[in-house]
């Protein structure tokens, strides 16, 4: 250890490397992956709201966990390659020897129409393809859900109320005094 952060300090190495420790890997300590693990991307497909953005749609698509960094996120449109509209990240550390990296595809939905997210590591055999449903997200399923409670309770509540008025009201004739 001692010898591979002489290394990694010298004045001599430090001008000569493009910013990678020379002996990150020739040490293993209990943080770091084996050299020739690799692990498989978590990839989460969702849609996020911007400010101010002139596009009804924005579809992020992130992949969490992998290693090593190299890997290609892409998007598809019925299929086929989508480059225009497309904001992606650089690979970035977690600090935990993994990696993660997101994408964004601003899109005007139309009716019929397959958004899918390729993501391309050494992990997989072939490239993952994640599509995204065009269902309702589980938050505005319970809003909706909450709002119809909300009604179906107040038009039986007003519904009580007024039959018991009109049970009070039936029957007696007001007297004048």
């Amino acid at each position: 250890m001692r010898v591979a952060e002489g290394w990694n300090n010298s004045p001599f190495l430090v001008t000569q490397r493009t910013g990678v420790d020379v002996c990150k890997f020739l040490f293993k300590t209990n943080d770091t992956p084996d050299f020739v693990r690799v692990a498989k991307p978590k990839v989460k497909l969702s849609s996020v709201t911007r400010a101010g953005g002139r596009h009804p749609a924005v579809l992020m698509c992130s992949a969490y966990e992998f290693y090593p960094p190299h890997i290609k996120v892409s998007w598809l449109r019925d299929g086929k390659p989508v480059t225009s509209e497309v904001t992606s990240t650089m690979e970035m550390a977690d600090g935990d020897w993994y990696y993660q990296i997101h994408s964004e595809l601003e899109y005007t939905p139309k009716s019929g129409e397959k958004i899918s997210c390729m993501v391309e590591h050494a992990s997989f055999n072939k490239p993952m393809i994640y599509d995204w449903g065009l269902s309702l997200l589980e938050y505005e399923r319970n809003k909706i859900a909450i709002g119809a409670s909300g009604l179906v309770l107040g038009i039986i509540i007003t519904a009580t109320g007024l039959i018991y008025f009109k049970k009070k009201s039936t029957g007696r004739i007001p007297v004048p005094q």
